[in-house]
């Protein structure tokens, strides 16, 4: 049997400040120490709060007069966190079902919307279009664009142009040759076919722009349209047709597909988590059993505030069978171990195995009032 202590009204408020259930008035129940040894058991139940304690695997009270006092209720909190802290790394524990990425979409410049193609709950893919701004003006700047870019009357132009003083210079030469005209002449037809061919190669170089041009239009007006960065599911739509859209998102995406499972452990597990590891997660869902997932990153930096510490693990949802934001039951297992077996999550852990501080209802009732005998008169 296990280790218990009836008590007295002054066991009340310490034993409440270090253990956050225990009832506010006496009662009936008391604390059964599971795998604490009587000396431990000893060190909490202290006169006058004791009167007896029963040691585990043993019938024979201990009289108060032998429990040793508890010098300081630190000594207490020690005891109580070793018990709720120094747990294999088998024992089940609280973890978070989240998804693997969430985005707020959103536009890069300000705009009224003229259409939304997707509502809560849709899935979506890659690339899918969400959503849509007005875009008149920047319709027009492309069409205007693309008649720049397509215009070739300046580049005809300048090649006739050019031609022209291609002949000039070649009868400049010839004449030249035989004495008709002068040098200075014929430096002068040089010129002029050489301006004739940095023409043709600006308007060439014109419609190069006018063509860049048209690609920033266009590029404009992709900025209107709001596109799905990843598969996923649509969580919330924050805006409506009509509204103006600025520092507000539109609508929040969610991947579902991995999902992420964030576990925080005590700082006595660190270095028994490994990346690789396997863990059988138990969701707080009716209709779902035991799943696996597996250990991605474990941190390297310990909160000092809770002495523990955070392990990411991936937990695979392809038919998007498991919902995201769900409590959970994480348990690890050393495959290697198991022989390749797996022990599922929600198997309770037998109770010699915790150590913790519980309570035992099975112990009379001492907040019940009992009628006093009257006093009588001297």
């Amino acid at each position: 049997m296990p280790p218990t202590s009836a008590y007295h009204p002054p066991c009340v408020a310490p034993l409440r400040a270090c253990y956050p259930y225990f009832p506010s008035a006496p009662s009936s129940r008391s604390f059964a120490l599971a795998n604490i040894s009587p000396q431990c058991a000893n060190a909490i139940c202290a006169p006058p709060c004791c009167a007896t304690i029963t040691p585990a695997n043993s019938a024979t009270p201990i009289a108060a007069p032998d429990c040793k006092p508890m010098k300081t209720l630190a000594s207490l909190l020690a005891l109580v966190a070793f018990g709720a802290f120094a747990a294999p790394a088998d024992q089940p524990i609280g973890c978070l079902i989240e998804p693997d990425q969430t985005a707020d979409i959103g536009a890069a410049i300000t705009g009224v919307i003229a259409s939304i193609r997707v509502e809560r709950g849709d899935i979506v893919h890659a690339g899918d279009v969400l959503a849509t701004l007005r875009d008149t003006v920047e319709r027009a700047q492309i069409d205007v664009a693309r008649s720049r870019a397509q215009t070739e009357a300046d580049i005809r132009a300048a090649q006739a142009n050019l031609v022209l003083a291609d002949e000039r210079l070649k009868r400049a030469r010839d004449l030249h040759a035989r004495k008709f005209i002068s040098a200075q002449a014929l430096d002068q037809a040089e010129a002029e076919h050489r301006v004739s061919a940095e023409k043709l190669a600006q308007a060439r170089d014109i419609q190069q722009i006018s063509r860049r041009e048209l690609e920033l239009a266009e590029a404009r007006l992709g900025e209107r349209v709001l596109h799905s960065p990843f598969d996923g599911i649509v969580t919330d739509r924050y805006l409506s047709v009509g509204e103006r859209v600025e520092d507000k998102p539109v609508l929040r995406i969610a991947k579902i597909h991995p999902l992420r499972v964030e576990v925080v452990l005590p700082n006595t597990l660190y270095g028994t988590i490994s990346p690789g590891m396997i863990a059988d997660i138990q969701p707080d869902l009716p209709g779902l059993g035991v799943l696996s997932a597996q250990v991605t990153r474990v941190d390297k930096v310990m909160d000092a505030a809770s002495n523990t510490f955070r392990a990411r693990l991936t937990l695979p949802n392809a038919d998007h069978a498991i919902p995201a934001g769900v409590r959970c039951i994480a348990a690890f297992v050393d495959r290697q171990d198991t022989g390749g077996s797996v022990k599922p999550a929600s198997l309770p852990t037998p109770a010699s195995d915790r150590r913790a501080l519980r309570i035992d209802p099975t112990l009379p009732d001492f907040t019940r009032r009992t009628t006093a005998a009257p006093r009588q008169r001297m």
